[in-house]
């Protein structure tokens, strides 16, 4: 099913048709480490989150990216690490691009000419094919627009996708994500003019617990009916502190819940005893040097199940 209608997400919900029957978080991780770290004026065009006018310093990215990459592996998470490549800088955000379910890699539609260059990558592509002998997805940029786990968050565990509609996917595009992530649902809806990924203002977490800002959505009943699905586990989230990119976390165990310090500390203590009280251990990392290229943490990691 893939809908528009809150009141038929809703319907959905109440008749028990969302029920988990999946891996509700990976069994590993991959990174690319930024290489001649700056920042790219091509997608800032529509990345309010970018700051162009930003002094940036390439080792000072380097380092952070191997502190997260440690606390990952740290925590009991398989982690792998890819080079980067200076003429692509957003390869440090290698989850719009490249995604898997298990035993199917996907590859995404993107909208700029530099990421759709980091979609050719060999060695990602053969770890994959070749070495998890994983079947290839591919989705046709010709024919789409479908920047995958950044337009499209997933509940994992319920095989549910909610798809927020902005320059980085169209209707075409959501469907071709439906089909190769094997969703059993999609909600899709309309996010406001000046967002451009749905995984920086909401995060589902091991699908137990949501994470969402409102008022980015552009009907205020979308984000109601998906907090329906998690009662008494939702934090709702401010303009601000979704600037701060405390929507863009990831759950990697059922655990294991990972931000970046500039996302914890916007986030507040308040909500961060709440995701303690539910069961789950916070990890926050600084990336405010990766920040600045406009994503945060969520976009930085990729999953593999």
């Amino acid at each position: 099913m893939i809908t528009r209608d809150p009141a038929e997400f809703v319907a959905a919900i109440e008749q028990g048709k969302l029920s988990i029957d999946a891996p509700a978080f990976a069994r590993a991780s991959f990174l690319v480490e930024p290489s001649g770290f700056h920042i790219s004026e091509q997608t800032a065009q529509d990345n309010q989150y970018m700051d162009t006018a930003a002094a940036v310093s390439a080792q000072k990215a380097l380092d952070q990216h191997r502190q997260l990459s440690e606390a990952i592996s740290h925590a009991g998470l398989p982690t792998l690490r890819f080079t980067g490549r200076a003429k692509t800088p957003d390869d440090v955000f290698p989850n719009n691009v490249f995604a898997t379910v298990p035993g199917r890699f996907i590859v995404g539609a993107m909208l700029h000419a530099e990421r759709q260059q980091e979609a050719e990558r060999d060695d990602i592509r053969n770890f994959f094919t070749q070495v998890l002998n994983y079947e290839k997805v591919e989705l046709d940029r010709n024919d789409v627009v479908a920047e995958l786990t950044g337009a499209l968050v997933i509940d994992r565990g319920r095989r549910i996708g909610y798809c927020g509609m902005t320059q980085r996917v169209d209707d075409a595009g959501c469907r071709a994500m439906h089909e190769a992530f094997n969703l059993s649902t999609t909600f899709q809806f309309d996010l406001k003019p000046e967002e451009y990924h749905t995984n920086v203002v909401m995060a589902v977490l091991s699908s137990r617990a949501l994470v969402i800002c409102p008022d980015a959505f552009v009907d205020p009943r979308v984000p109601e009916a998906i907090a329906a699905l998690y009662p008494d586990r939702v934090i709702r989230i401010s303009q601000e502190q979704k600037t701060a990119f405390a929507g863009n976390i990831i759950s990697l165990s059922d655990k294991d819940v990972f931000m970046s310090a500039v996302a914890a500390e916007a986030m507040g203590e308040d909500n961060l005893t709440k995701l303690r009280d539910w069961g789950f251990v916070v990890h926050a990392i600084e990336l405010d040097e990766i920040e600045k290229a406009g994503g945060s943490l969520r976009c930085m990691v990729a999953e593999i199940f």
